[in-house]
Parts: structure tokens; sequence; C-alpha cells
């Protein structure tokens, strides 16, 4: 299906973040992990496509094979918002995905992120960001980061956001070919959940790591072998729960080289940093 401006379709960016790093430094009561990180946001990412409909429904058009349209993260943003506001106003919904999913880059969540944003605007509810955020978190701990809209250093279980300024610069992002399932790496006997907490004041990115990247690499050697990879190139680290490992360049043109030569069996992206969510506005801080 095609998803036109002419016939009434408008299409809003869902952009993609890395995790810079990705410390367990705890965990509650009742068994979620606490984390510290900073969450960057890239110029690359799915496209939604919304259509307004007047009689209430939310309707999905193209959903994600093996994802069922009730289950699908956007189809429940647009309905949990429509409950939360009371509009009677309905949707249709289309995705241009290119995130991998499982691939640690926050795809569903930034999808998510963006029906809330832009169906805040089109339906006229007008919500300031706070309370969308509020709604976003019932839908995953990564939804409230990209309606926040901005580089953070996140804590908690994902709710707790500071501000950062980050390099401007590009990322190599690789996704190795495999899927790594996020239980899997919280279960892992070997999981490291007691690293020092920090401040924000004190980021050290090259001091930093991605705990969880040791069980990946583990549990799913593709992992390993493509960070490995990359490490022969620049500096790599694995985003998330992975799979998708990055590396930074400040040019473009060393970052589109890396993406050229990518071994067999992989797929990946060149993309630059972003400042701020490009649906920012569509939110009263």
């Amino acid at each position: 299906m095609t998803f036109t401006q002419t016939d009434g379709w408008h299409a809003y960016p869902a952009p993609a973040k890395l995790n810079l790093f990705l410390h367990i430094v705890g965990r509650r009561a009742d068994g979620y992990h606490l984390l510290q990180s900073v969450f960057q946001l890239i110029d690359y990412g799915d496209t939604l496509h919304m259509h307004v409909r007047a009689d209430g429904a939310v309707v999905h058009h193209n959903p994600l094979p093996g994802v069922p349209a009730d289950t699908d993260l956007s189809v429940r943003a647009a309905r949990l918002l429509q409950a939360e506001t009371g509009v009677t106003a309905g949707v249709d919904l289309g995705v241009t995905k290119r995130l991998p999913m499982g691939g640690g880059l926050g795809g569903g969540s930034s999808d998510a992120a963006t029906v809330l944003l832009a169906l805040n605007r089109l339906w006229g509810v007008n919500l300031p960001r706070r309370r969308l955020m509020e709604i976003g978190l019932a839908l995953g701990a990564d939804v409230p980061f990209f309606i926040y809209g901005r580089n953070a250093f996140v804590e908690g279980i994902g709710e707790i956001m500071t501000p950062v300024e980050t390099p401007h610069g590009w990322y190599a992002v690789v996704h190795p070919g495999v899927h790594v399932p996020t239980p899997a790496i919280f279960r892992a006997d070997d999981l490291v959940r007691d690293t020092p907490a920090i401040r924000v004041q004190d980021i050290d990115y090259k001091a930093s790591r991605n705990d969880m990247e040791p069980v990946a690499c583990r549990l799913f050697p593709q992992v390993g072998a493509v960070r490995d990879w990359l490490a022969q190139q620049l500096p790599a680290r694995m985003t998330g729960s992975g799979a998708c490992l990055f590396a930074f360049g400040a040019s473009q043109n060393e970052i589109l080289n890396v993406v050229s030569r990518l071994p067999n069996g992989t797929t990946g992206f060149a993309a630059e940093t972003l400042r701020r969510h490009p649906l920012c506005e569509y939110a009263a801080d």
C-alpha cells in the first residue's frame, strides 16, 4: 500500500537511538534492572504514516509480519492516547520500516513515541510533553526518551533523563544478522549488575562500556565477530541489549567507507547525530 500526501496521509520520522554506553548499577526489589546510559538520537529510522479518520477506529494497514495489529506498539499508543484524552477521532496507520527488530535501536519505542507526538497535534489534543511521557512509559521504558526529544543521560529504568551535549559526527551501525532477545541477556548469571554509578558531569565515554555486550557476545558469537571486525576500523560498541554494533567517526566519508565494506551476512547504514527529535516541537515543555 502507498501512503501519499495527496490522499490525506502525513509522514512523520521515528529516529533511532544509540546507547553510547550502558551500565547496570543495581536491581530493584521487583526485578527491574537499574541503568545508566547516554541515549544518542541519529538521523536514520522508520517513517510513520497517518491519516485522521472520524469514526474513532485505529487501523494499521501494514502490520509487521508476526506482530498482530492489536499488539503493535503504534496501535497501542494511538488507543492509549484516545483512552487518556477522550478524543473521538481515529487514525489510519502505516509504517515504512527501516530499523531491524531487536536491534537495540529503539525502533518500536520510537514508532510509538512518533504516534503520540503526531496525534497530539493531528487530533488537537495538545498535551504537554511531561504528560505524553507519562503515557509513553506505560508502553515501554524507552518511549519517554523519544518524547523527551533530546540526547540524554538516562537513569533508573529509563524514566530519569538529564539533557547532555554529545559529540557531533557520524556513526556506522551494523546488524550482525541475528536477533538477540533482551530477556535472555537479563537472565544471564554472568551479567554485571553492580557497576558503580556515575554523575552526569563525570561521563567518560572511553572509560565506559555496555555491560550487556559480553553476555550477548557469549550467547551469540556473530555479535562478537562483527564487533571485532568493526573495532579494526574504529572503536566499536554494542547498543542496548544488541544485536547492533556501532562506531563513531567525525567524517562522513570515513563512516561511508566502513559501511561499504561490511562482512557477508551483515547489514548496516551510516547516520549523522541529531541534537533534537524532529518532532520535538509537537509537545510543549
